[in-house]
């Protein structure tokens, strides 16, 4: 589980949950607007299935799950699994690595080693698996694609939801009617907070969470790639770990290279 995605929630919804009681006293029915919630909620699930096909939208809650709970492998990780290889490869040959592919969760990584183990040609390794990472690239991008929608929308339609609370308001002022144009306010509002809430509390972050992740990911499957073809050219595993740690910022790598 992500930590501080966790922590990001608890955060935020403790201090929504302070602010509300302070102001309602308790009455939480006041926030509730079911125009409102139709209308923001309602509509921002609209434009996602407008505007991304079915398949891309079956794949929201692997979207979600990746922003709760990140199973990739780190920067240090990948060094030491990539240095193990290196050093039993230049010790006991390639086809020794063939024993430890299958004790290796990663696809990408057991993939290019088999590769490897199997004597393709480093050009033939690496066209395989940058046309892999950039068809996972692309999956990333659906990802952050579903919430940018919403953290774009979901705040135009809250103003729609004012706008339409307001026409509301404007027309009941002829019938004195204060309940109604109360009632007819609070819709303006709370679309206005629900548009907020959902772009800046909820879609925002989790997109650029998930962007930050990616980010990640890629970082490290090309030093992955990078660590595979080393060690098929049977480089030094000294020389294989310095092309994986030069993809790691300098305050990083002397902690990095201990722990290899």
């Amino acid at each position: 589980m992500d930590k501080a995605s966790i922590i990001g929630l608890l955060v935020g919804l403790g201090c929504l949950g302070y602010v509300f009681t302070e102001v309602s006293h308790g009455n939480f029915s006041m926030f509730y607007s079911q125009e409102g919630l139709l209308m923001v909620g309602g509509g921002s699930i609209s434009v996602t299935f407008m505007a991304m096909p079915m398949d891309k939208m079956k794949q929201v809650p692997k979207y979600i799950k990746r922003f709760l709970f990140h199973k990739g492998k780190g920067a240090a990780e990948t060094v030491t699994i990539i240095s193990a290889m290196a050093e039993k490869a230049r010790r006991d040959g390639i086809l020794s690595l063939e024993s430890e592919i299958a004790k290796i969760n990663d696809t990408f990584l057991a993939n290019g080693l088999k590769m490897a183990v199997d004597g393709s040609a480093p050009e033939a390794i690496e066209q395989t698996l940058r046309i892999e990472l950039v068809a996972m690239a692309d999956r990333h991008k659906s990802g952050k694609k579903f919430f940018d929608l919403i953290k774009l929308y979901g705040p135009g339609y809250g103003l729609v939801g004012t706008l339409v609370g307001q026409v509301g308001m404007f027309g009941q002022l002829g019938s004195g009617n204060i309940a109604a144009l109360g009632h007819a306010l609070a819709v303006a509002v709370v679309a206005t907070m629900y548009g907020a809430i959902i772009a800046n509390a909820i879609a925002g972050p989790i997109g650029d969470k998930l962007a930050l992740r990616s980010a990640e990911e890629m970082q490290a499957r090309e030093m992955m790639l990078q660590g595979i073809l080393s060690i098929q050219a049977g480089d030094n595993p000294r020389s294989t770990m310095d092309k994986m740690v030069a993809f790691i910022p300098q305050f990083q790598r002397g902690k990095l290279k201990l722990a290899a």
